[in-house]
């Protein structure tokens, strides 16, 4: 081969396949099989492109050099395809166009699915030298299992061999908050005569761990991105410098385009694999039940499973956590929780709401769920483990335009371990990240529904602009300010440190009617004057405008003569008697105290102890004689107005002055909150999803972090009796460890001190939890068949064909009877070891309600109340296809 035509194919081949990543994973999986086609399908293509290339031999080498300039130009290290190197047009591909209406905000990688920012970890070899002594390291990454989502890891090292002055380590993925035990390598190193100190064991593993950083995304429409830039390729880079147009030189381009295309289309079809393992519905796996005994022992026969479960031979494993918990003591005793009374036997009130987890009693877990008639109608909330997108995409057709109220405070890119970003596409990455994710909830969402989200500095203008394309700019509502106090750990912005963050707020369609527990609520009034305002000051505007002049009517009384009311002149209509009035500045409007005539103040709250006292049992209204719904004050006397001419009224600033969750290091017993968990005030959420939700509406967060918006909803029912409902989706390890402890622990009681309560006045709670099926758990549990895969169909080329077809992919786990339409699962075989709740699994697949669940079927119920009961051992092949072949 030629120069040129050995650099492409060896490029072609580089980001074809990728870079090479050791170790075990869905991704080394899919490279192997990139990499058995590519000997197949190029060699066929090198024999075309000479054939072609007979014509005009002396072309040769100037199309491979083209060929190699524009695939170069289209793919990453890690083998997506995307703008990688543009340098004519980087200027233009950041730059926001303007189109007359509309304002489109254009990133590099808009036109992928943001998949997650990873290491590529490879086998290395480092020296070092200390004292003159040279050393080998070598690290082997062959047992690291890679990670199945955008989840917060870190690599531990694991001491392997030691021979003479060469050491080997393993390295690995901390699981459980395991860390790499740097003083039992020391003194093993020293056994072994190697003198190397703390300091030079880190060094050497930051020397490893200096490696490049990969974004991996998948390009949506893959054969239609790379045709269209081809030709605007072709056009810009060839065709804008040609001066010779003759019949050959015509005939060399379009040999060139043509054989652009075929590589094209070969290539796309790899990509557009992933976009459908992507997309594809997951498997729900590993789901449990967390539930208070007062919920069981309400249900007919409730008193007898309890029984059984106290009972049981893991009793002691759920005593154990209730104790790990801070919920008893050591000096509980399990025959205090069923009592006898005159009636029979009932639950003792103390311990009603003791959080059951059917985790420990999965033989029960059936019986337990057959006490509830409708399922899901009786849950109180959904928690689940998964990366977002795959988790969304997932319960869409469950819970399609259900969800009224969405809150997340997503990753903020500021480079801190909270999101790790390629420096080269920290913005497109962070924007391809949201607007996946934001197309999907907006579906979520009734139509009257709303999504705050929570931002620092850096990303909100970028971040208001995404929402105004995916909701419209229309349906922008407010960008709330939110104070943070001195004292707090603020983020750095450019050496600068930021005190504030804002909450934007977009509704779906159309603005719901306000349902603001904060005015309407009697409980919730008495909650604010007595807490809230500790830590709250909000000054309300009507989407962010200054509120409507109040309208005095007269006779009130208390003022003092001289006092300096600002009057506004003009007509204003009487709201007694509908007619206009006119003031004019001058007018005695305060004699012996008594308010003479009807007045309009501007800008009151600057007068607040004065109007504490106007306001005080008077009937208020705005210039156009609409009535104020409420009206309070705070200590400071500072008015607080619910509505305004019949539209809804927001917080335009909030602040907080505690310096984080107080609440939350009280309930665990912390004296910080953990590394990596997202902790926001519980009354921060509270607050915001209180403004349009009602007792029976359901909440979203998908970047749940600590499980604050949980919380906050329980603490919403706790108060009015609600039967809010939440959705709670993460993919970090404190899933486990923090948001289903959290739930478990405000279920026996809202009040904790240093980790343990002060009552057990909780609430009454029922949620399940379960993992999801992860896009790189399919990729590794898929099977592909590395052989040629064509089959010589004479009206398709070996570029056209798709090459998966004769791929089982996941049917090897299935009997097919393909005669009678059926199929047989066999759980085991698709992920061994792990559990499959079929049951959940087809509610989301086909966008029903479970209602009942039995061993052998499951009734699953649709909008309208038809009910459809499918058997395990009967299930519709056309049905479950989806999940396993596609």
């Amino acid at each position: 081969m030629e120069k040129n035509e050995q650099l492409f194919y060896d490029k072609l081949k580089d980001i074809f396949i990728g870079a090479e990543i050791e170790g075990k994973s869905g991704f080394v999986n899919l490279m192997k099989i990139k990499s058995s086609y590519f000997d197949v399908v190029f060699k066929e293509l090198k024999k075309e492109i000479d054939e072609k290339l007979r014509e005009f031999p002396d072309f040769k080498e100037e199309m491979y050099d083209k060929l190699n300039t524009f695939f170069s130009t289209y793919f990453s290290e890690s083998g997506s395809i995307y703008f990688t190197y543009t340098p004519l047009k980087s200027k233009i591909y950041d730059k926001i166009y303007t189109d007359q209406d509309d304002v489109i905000l254009f990133w590099k990688t808009r036109m992928l699915y943001y998949v997650k920012t990873d290491k590529i970890w490879n086998n290395l070899t480092v020296e070092y030298d200390k004292d003159g002594v040279k050393y080998k390291i070598y690290f082997d990454v062959s047992k690291l299992e890679h990670k199945s989502g955008n989840e917060k890891k870190e690599i531990i090292y694991q001491l392997n061999d030691i021979k003479n002055n060469e050491i080997s380590f393993y390295v690995l993925y901390s699981e459980k908050g395991k860390e790499t035990k740097v003083d039992e390598i020391r003194k093993e190193l020293k056994e072994n005569k190697i003198y190397l100190d703390e300091e030079d064991i880190e060094k050497i593993f930051k020397i490893f761990e200096k490696q490049n950083e990969v974004d991996y995304f998948i390009n949506k429409d893959a054969k239609s991105f790379l045709r269209e830039q081809f030709d605007l390729w072709l056009k810009n880079y060839v065709f804008d410098d040609e001066s010779d147009f003759s019949e050959k030189r015509i005939k060399e381009l379009k040999t060139l385009k043509e054989i652009a295309y075929k590589i094209i289309d070969f290539v796309s079809q790899f990509e557009d694999e992933l976009v459908k393992i992507w997309n594809k519905p997951k498997f729900v796996l590993d789901s449990n039940y967390v539930i208070t005994l007062d919920r069981i022992a309400n249900k007919n026969n409730g008193i007898e499973i309890i029984k059984k479960i106290l009972n049981h031979k893991e009793i002691d494993e759920q005593i154990k956590e209730w104790k790990d918990l801070g919920i008893i003591d050591d000096s509980f005793d399990k025959k205090v929780i069923i009592q006898k009374t005159i009636n029979g036997e009932t639950l003792n009130p103390k311990y009603k709401f003791l959080p059951i987890d059917t985790k420990y009693f999965k033989d029960l877990e059936l019986d337990i769920l057959s006490l509830f008639d409708n399922l899901d109608k009786e849950l109180d909330g959904w928690l689940i483990h998964s990366e977002n997108y795959q988790a969304l995409n997932t319960i869409l057709p469950k819970f399609k335009e259900k969800v009224q109220t969405i809150y997340i405070d997503p990753p903020y890119n500021t480079g801190s371990d909270e999101f790790i970003y390629n420096d080269k596409f920290q913005h497109s990455s962070w924007l391809t990240m949201m607007e996946n994710r934001l197309h999907l909830a907006k579906d979520l969402l009734r139509n009257d529904g709303v999504i705050f989200v929570s931002i620092d500095d850096r990303e909100q203008e970028n971040l208001k602009s995404l929402m105004k394309q995916i909701f419209g700019n229309d349906k922008f509502l407010a960008q709330i300010i939110r104070d943070i106090p001195d004292g707090t750990n603020l983020k750095t912005i450019g050496g600068i440190k930021t005190s504030t963050e804002y909450v934007t707020l977009f509704l779906k369609e159309k603005e719901p009617a306000v349902n603001n527990l904060l005015f309407k609520d009697p409980v919730y009034l008495e909650i604010v004057k007595n807490e809230i305002s500790d830590f709250i000051e909000m000054r309300l505007t009507n989407r962010g405008n200054s509120l409507s002049d109040i309208l005095f009517p007269k006779g009130i009384g208390k003022l003092k003569e001289g006092l300096n009311v600002y009057i506004k002149e003009g007509n204003y209509i009487n709201p007694s008697s509908r007619e206009k009035i006119l003031l004019k500045k001058g007018d005695l409007i305060i004699n012996n105290g008594i308010l003479q005539k009807d007045v309009v103040l501007e800008a009151p709250w600057r007068m607040p102890n004065v109007l504490k006292e106007l306001f005080a049992g008077k009937e208020v209204y705005d210039d156009s004689g609409q009535k104020y719904e409420n009206v309070f004050f705070k200590n400071n006397g500072i008015p607080y107005i619910v509505k305004s001419r019949g539209k809804t009224l927001i917080p335009s600033y909030l602040e907080v002055k505690n310096k984080t969750d107080e609440l939350f290091l009280d309930i665990f017993g912390y004296e910080e909150s953990p590394k990596g968990a997202t902790v926001k005030p519980v009354e921060l959420i509270y607050l915001l999803i209180s403004f349009y939700t009602n007792k029976h509406n359901i909440i979203l967060d998908f970047f749940a972090g600590s499980g604050t918006t949980a919380h906050a909803v329980m603490k919403l029912n706790k108060e009015d009796g609600g039967k809010r409902k939440f959705i709670l989706v993460e993919m970090a390890d404190y899933f486990n460890t923090i948001i289903i402890p959290r739930i478990k622990k405000l279920a026996f009681s809202f009040n904790w001190k240093n980790g343990k309560p002060q009552d057990n006045d909780g609430i009454s709670t029922f949620v399940k939890y379960y993992d999801l099926e992860q896009y790189e758990q399919t990729l590794r549990g898929c099977r592909y068949i590395p052989s040629e895969p064509f089959f010589n169909l004479d009206d398709k080329s070996i570029y056209e064909q798709y090459v998966f077809l004769k791929d089982p992919k996941l049917l090897d786990a299935m009997e097919l009877d393909y005669k009678n339409n059926k199929i047989s699962i066999k759980f085991d075989k698709i992920y061994p070891g792990i559990d499959i709740d079929i049951a959940e699994t087809l509610s989301n697949l086909k966008g029903k309600w479970i209602k009942k669940i039995a061993k052998d079927s499951v009734v699953l119920v649709d909008d309208a109340g038809n009910e459809e009961e499918i058997r395990y051992d009967d299930i519709d092949f056309k049905t479950i296809k989806p999940l396993i072949w596609w």
